[in-house]
């Protein structure tokens, strides 16, 4: 897997665990979980164009 396509699967990661300590502690929010969804097929996007093959 390429650097950048790494860095960007650890940012959503990273994200997933905000985004769920936030709705923990402070209840849900559509847009979160919203803008993390969009987060997540950008980088299914980006590890599909970066696969070798």
């Amino acid at each position: 897997m390429p650097t950048p396509a790494k860095t960007m699967a650890v940012c959503t990661v990273a994200s997933l665990v905000a985004v769920s300590a936030y709705t923990v502690v402070l209840g849900a929010n559509g847009w979160l979980w919203f803008a993390w969804v969009l987060l997540g097929l950008c980088t299914a996007g980006v590890l599909a164009i970066r696969a070798p093959r």
